[in-house]
């Protein structure tokens, strides 16, 4: 019998604890995937940036490790229609910064770019047969996610308000993840733009749990066992960590964000639109400070750090984005397999009154 006072998630997704890695893009690496699998817990591979064959090649590799569920996880975002003067605009803001190291602003401007899910992906998705498919963004038209459903897959969606999770429930969401404002990385926010929406785990979480039948995922905030026993409490079924699996050694993450990882406190991250053109909670470092975190200039997702990639190659803490939730001081150095059984075990403890 199980020792946690929800088991819907478990029996949902088919793991042993209640904890899912979140899907952290560019830094989650099969080795972190393969250890919170090892662990009982629910790996996730976030999709946004790989091309077809890495998801393909990713998944196999996984699969080839562990007999394991796994989640996949995709954008649901439009492409945005090309606006030249919005982008110029933005790189003349940067201007400043080129000549200050010495970048030329002349050469033709990189592309940031960040895949939707579209027909491709669905195909993946009919090709791979994975376990959990999550999206963040809303949903993917009708059409394909019927596709996705006639997988077999348990979907998932991330909502930041009631109304959100209430919208997901209505189109066959088997799970909601409550994605509270103290998380890292981009707000999962789609049916409005205002940030003003955006209110925390400990308030969001309880809300969600009442306004919808499926069991809820909560997200934000959340770096130790006290997190997730509260979790439960509030009236989630798992917890979804992503900052804490960061500062495992299995992250791949650049010099300088590891540095200010370990070294940010827990005041000094904000939500900006610098470096993607849409909202995500990182760590402050130059560009945010002096910029401001949020710009009306940055050009819409995800063409908005195409400029900033020439200044990221001289200067890359100044000018990069250091994606972190607001617990990244109760983040400690493990290993992915041995951090998700602490954590469980955390958990456990103070859920049994110990």
């Amino acid at each position: 019998m199980s020792t946690w006072p929800d088991t819907r998630i478990l029996d949902l997704f088919g793991i042993e604890l209640p904890i899912i890695q979140g899907p952290l893009a560019g830094a989650t690496t099969s080795a972190m995937m393969i250890g919170v699998a090892r662990a009982g817990g629910l790996a996730s591979l976030p999709c946004a940036m790989l091309t077809p064959e890495q998801i393909r090649q990713e998944v196999l590799l996984f699969r080839s490790e562990t007999q394991a569920p796994l989640n996949v996880n995709f954008f649901c975002h439009q492409p945005p229609a090309a606006d030249p003067e919005r982008e110029k605009r933005w790189k003349e803001r940067l201007a400043p910064y080129y000549r200050e190291l010495g970048v030329d602003f002349n050469a033709p401007t990189p592309v940031s770019s960040r895949a939707p899910f579209d027909e491709t992906s669905c195909q993946l998705v009919e090709e791979l047969r994975p376990e959990i498919v999550s999206f963040h963004f809303g949903l993917p038209p009708e059409t394909l996610l019927n596709r996705v459903k006639a997988t077999g897959a348990t979907i998932v969606g991330c909502a930041t308000t009631v109304d959100e999770a209430r919208w997901l429930e209505a189109r066959g969401c088997h799970a909601i993840i409550a994605m509270g404002n103290e998380a890292g990385g981009h707000r999962g926010i789609f049916l409005s733009n205002d940030l003003n929406t955006q209110v925390g785990t400990i308030a969001l979480v309880p809300q969600i749990a009442d306004a919808v039948d499926v069991p809820v995922i909560a997200a934000g905030g959340i770096g130790d066992g006290r997190g997730i026993a509260a979790a439960f409490m509030l009236g989630a079924s798992a917890v979804q960590l992503g900052t804490a699996y960061l500062f495992t050694p299995e992250a791949k993450v650049s010099a300088s964000h590891h540095r200010a990882l370990r070294t940010a406190k827990e005041s000094e991250t904000a939500l900006t639109n610098l470096f993607t053109g849409r909202p995500a909670r990182g760590i402050m470092n130059r560009a945010m400070r002096e910029l401001g975190p949020i710009s009306d200039m940055a050009p819409a997702f995800p063409l908005a750090g195409g400029a900033l990639l020439p200044l990221r190659a001289k200067g890359e803490a100044d000018f990069s984005n250091l994606w972190s939730g607001q617990a990244l001081r109760l983040s400690v150095e493990l290993p992915a397999e041995a951090l998700t059984r602490q954590l469980a075990e955390q958990a456990q403890a103070i859920l049994k009154g110990r």
